[in-house]
């Protein structure tokens, strides 16, 4: 997956001391999106717009709040969380990498 003509932060965006970290991009057309790495663990995020996460290497399981149950996803495979919501990411024992996409309503 590549993106041309972007504007990319240099400073990225790191939580769970260390073990999750993203750095954004804003596309010609405006659009941000965050693409970054998961160390094995399970960590909690929160949306305030919907998200779509697009798995680009390893594997992961997803539970998204108030579903009984998780997901597996794997390179090439996406998941959508709803705006206002959340969901909890695991990944058991290589890096996880993924892209985001912000969802506007």
């Amino acid at each position: 997956m590549q993106f041309l003509n972007v504007t990319a932060e240099a400073k990225a965006n790191i939580y769970f001391d260390g073990k999750v970290v993203s750095h954004g991009v804003t596309l010609a057309d405006g659009t941000t999106k965050t693409f970054g790495i998961i160390y094995p663990g399970s960590y909690h995020f929160g949306t305030e717009k919907a998200e779509r996460m697009e798995i680009t290497d390893g594997t992961c399981q997803v539970t998204l709040d108030g579903v009984d149950g998780s997901d597996t996803f794997t390179a090439g495979e996406h998941f959508d969380v709803p705006a206002d919501s959340g969901f909890t990411i695991s990944v058991d024992d290589i890096i996880c990498q993924y892209v985001c996409s912000y969802i506007e309503s």
